[in-house]
């Protein structure tokens, strides 16, 4: 699999296409992290996240096969936007709102640059995040779905809008309340924590 590390997603997508599954193992695990976190921040389960991701990559096959991805050197955006898609799905056949919030980035943070944290460092990421989600959890459930959008899955404001359905101009004033009003709850329990 090391012989893959150069290549492009397009051209792992080109070597997959012509026969070689191990370049799709490949793309799968360069973008793995990324869109699962993105899926567990959507559905706040990991459980269900699983089944999600699942999900996902066989409809990245299935449209692959088919030739529905076009060579637009987005791949991660493109699988990010069919999570959104398949979450979104989920929520509806279940006739349940998609629970939107912003955290569960453990595998992330505690692999910083390849460093094991010490347990301490541990705790006080655990409790930070905690704070944050706390904090996120304020936030309208449109304005987090976009910061999980933009900061997650990586994706363009346009690709926000069409993936949300709206306009680019309502994607990016999403975001940007969404940061504005981060900014007023973390200043606000600053000044309570010093009070």
């Amino acid at each position: 699999m090391n012989r893959y590390c150069d290549f492009t997603d397009e051209e792992l997508i080109q070597h997959y296409l012509s026969g070689d599954n191990s370049a799709f193992t490949r793309l799968v695990y360069r973008h793995k992290d990324r869109i699962f976190t993105t899926i567990v921040l959507l559905v706040k389960d990991r459980t269900l996240a699983e089944d999600i991701f699942q999900e996902t990559f066989i409809k990245i096959v299935n449209a692959l096969k088919a030739g529905h991805y076009t060579d637009n050197h987005r791949f991660v955006a493109w699988a990010a936007r069919i999570a959104h898609n398949c979450s979104i799905n989920h929520f509806r056949k279940v006739h349940v709102s998609l629970p939107v919030v912003l955290g569960y980035r453990e595998e992330l943070s505690e692999n910083f640059a390849g460093i094991e944290p010490s347990e301490e460092q541990r705790l006080i990421i655990r409790e930070r995040q905690q704070e944050l989600h706390g904090m996120l959890d304020m936030l309208p459930a449109t304005q987090r779905e976009a910061l999980i959008l933009r900061y997650y899955a990586d994706l363009s404001y346009k690709e926000i809008a069409e993936v949300v359905n709206v306009g680019i101009n309502t994607a990016l004033g999403r975001v940007r309340y969404a940061i504005m009003n981060l900014r007023k709850i973390m200043e606000h329990a600053r000044e309570n924590a010093i009070a």
